[in-house]
């Protein structure tokens, strides 16, 4: 991202202030019908991504060029000619009635600029992603079978992408952009600007700090509750990790372990309720679940994810006998309680969505009650200048989000348009043999694939046009089929070749990215288990009876705590390979009685009990071991 100066600096931060602006007074006062609400939203923000974000590495990172400033001319005139003939648009039969002429050029203007602004600012992974999608409809009339579909003329190819409110440019997708994802992404630059992730830091320092290998708990913990709200991995690691990751290698970690460990911990922030990087509304829109259902569900989840993170980061401490924060270092209780008012904007978007008000609603008061807050204290007052400030940063923040989703619009209007989604998932169906295990093994890696490199809401809906309706189609229960695909499409983050969150946190650690992108793949392994047990066991879906929940809460603990086991290497006394792999079987054992009831749970209490005991006897001679030396 540039960092521009003089003229161009406040040009341009005076258009980004007001693309701020027009989001609060449409939240105020009402939204606009779709193509207008989008049509403003793209408006702004397109132009704003070929200034900000250089077209190669060679261009200027201080000023954008003239050809940067034709583009974002040119990228003002779409939405402005569908805005303006909005009440026509909405009288025309969709694929009946004529593309004409100045639809066609436009459109294709359109789709040219919004892949080369993704290319810029999202990821060029993405753009060819979308240039294939497309190139799909000129070879799908050559194709056999299921991939099949008749030839698609331009006409035709301008209007789905162009012209439709459903899906496109400025389908629903980008609608969600435009509404819950601005106002949200608004409402975490309030957050940014009146300290309240500064706060979190504490808390998290205050509680975890001082135990051995404190500074990485306190990543752990504070980018579990800054990345809810964050919904961005990279952002989230940058935020928390700048401070965590320099601490934890300053007071022993190793550097990649370090890096590893805020990978993780800002990729999970997505899974955590109430806000889940902003994937509950996305996910409620698309399923028609109650939103507060799916955050209800999801609890277990995000759990046992931090829950063996936690334990990892907890053992490797011991091992490595890393101390803790020292006590200077530590915030006073007095300081916590006395700023906890902080809290209050959460606390108040909680409120209002328990009440039952929308999301949209609930940010918007969650946004002026962090506005009103930040008058409690002089260096988080608004001053103009600091309200510009996050006007500004609010804007910034949506420009890759709302790029993703208009992107995502054109994938999945070719997938419903033609077919290729159901395609896809007969394909995946066949292949498997109709057997689920098979299948999701497949949708796990199509899910991993389509999500690299984009942030929550896109990968999330571009994964689930597939893979989710593979998985409802096999019969599988609709929330845990986009639990799953969630979880795997936001999973991409920390799983080698591409894991944009673990290359983030090695760029801060000065450390190899591929050694950090295979430990971190290493530490996430309880959200690949989770996801596959969203299928498999209804009751970490929090369903069915208490004593189903009680099981597969006990048994999760278990897993949790021997993979921390295989990946620290440590119980009470390092552990040999041979203990590693005794503690791998039982996590095997484990994974196997909670996806799979019939399993004999007295065999898995038997091999638990056996291995544990297996580490005590040699954790307990290796201690003798030791005092015999001294």
């Amino acid at each position: 991202m540039r960092q521009l100066k003089g003229w161009q600096r406040w040009i341009l931060g005076g258009w980004l202030v007001a693309a701020t602006l027009f989001h609060l007074y449409t939240a105020t006062v009402g939204i606009l019908q779709p193509r207008l609400q989008r049509g403003m939203h793209l408006l702004f923000l397109l132009p704003a991504a070929f200034l900000l974000f250089p077209a190669t590495k060679k261009s200027p990172k201080d000023r954008f060029t003239i050809f940067d400033v034709v583009l974002a001319v040119l990228a003002v005139v779409p939405p402005i000619y569908l805005m303006l003939n909005n009440d026509m648009l909405n009288m025309r039969f969709e694929f009946i009635d004529p593309v004409t002429s100045i639809q066609i050029v436009l459109g294709l203007i359109n789709i040219v600029l919004i892949l080369e602004a993704i290319r810029r600012a999202v990821a060029p992974a993405m753009a060819i992603l979308i240039l294939g999608v497309i190139g799909y409809l000129y070879i799908a009339p050559f194709l056999p079978g299921v991939f099949y579909n008749k030839p698609v003329r331009l006409p035709r190819l301008v209007e789905m992408f162009y012209l439709l409110t459903d899906s496109g440019i400025y389908g629903s997708i980008t609608g969600i952009s435009a509404t819950i994802v601005a106002l949200f992404v608004i409402f975490g630059a309030f957050f940014e600007q009146t300290k309240v992730g500064d706060y979190l830091l504490r808390i998290a320092s205050k509680l975890t700090g001082a135990s051995p290998g404190g500074p990485a708990k306190i990543g752990v913990l504070a980018s579990a509750l800054f990345g809810t709200i964050s919904g961005t991995a990279a952002s989230n690691v940058y935020a928390t990790g700048s401070f965590t990751i320099p601490m934890g290698i300053r007071l022993g970690y190793k550097p990649e372990f370090s890096a590893a460990v805020e990978a993780v911990a800002s990729t999970g922030g997505i899974f955590v309720p109430p806000v889940m990087g902003a994937a509950a509304f996305v996910m409620s829109e698309i399923t028609n679940v109650p939103y507060l259902e799916i955050c209800f569900r999801a609890i277990l989840g995000a759990v046992f994810y931090y829950l063996a993170l936690g334990l990892t980061v907890h053992l490797v401490a011991l091992r490595d006998n890393l101390r803790g924060l020292p006590p200077e270092e530590m915030p006073k209780w007095r300081e916590i309680v006395r700023d906890s008012y902080l809290l209050l904007p959460v606390v108040v978007l909680v409120y209002f969505l328990v009440k039952g008000f929308s999301p949209f609603s609930a940010a918007y008061y969650a946004i002026w009650t962090a506005f009103a807050l930040s008058f409690f204290r002089k260096d988080t007052i608004m001053t103009p200048k600091r309200l510009v400030i996050t006007f500004e940063k609010g804007a910034r923040n949506m420009i890759a989000v709302a790029l993703a989703c208009a992107g995502a619009g054109i994938v999945v209007s070719v997938f419903t348009n033609t077919g290729l989604g159901l395609g896809i998932a007969s394909a995946i169906t066949s292949l498997s043999g109709g057997r689920l295990l098979p299948a999701l093994v497949l949708l796990m890696g199509v899910c991993l694939i389509l999500g690299m490199g984009l942030p929550t809401t896109p990968a999330y809906v571009i994964a689930a046009s597939i893979a989710g309706l593979a998985l409802t189609k096999m019969g599988v229960d609709v929330l845990a089929a986009h639990l799953f695909v969630l979880y795997f499409a936001l999973l991409s983050e920390v799983t080698p070749p591409v894991c944009i969150a673990s290359y983030c946190a090695a760029s801060i650690a000065k450390t190899n990215p591929m050694r950090v992108g295979f430990i971190s793949w290493r530490l996430s392994l309880t959200g690949y288990i989770a996801g596959y047990l969203f299928i498999y066991n209804k009751a970490i879906l929090l369903k069915g009876s208490i004593m189903e929940v009680i099981s597969v809460s006990i048994l999760m603990t278990g897993v949790s705590y021997f993979l921390a086991v295989v990946n620290s290497g440590y119980f009470h006394r390092p552990v040999s390979s041979l203990g590693r792999f005794l503690s791998a079987i039982v996590v095997v054992f484990l994974i196997i009685s909670a996806a799979w009831a019939k399993m004999p749970r007295n065999i898995i209490a038997a091999v638990t009990f056996v291995v544990l005991v297996y580490l005590l006897i040699k954790a307990k001679r290796s201690e003798k071991s030791l005092e015999s030396q001294r």
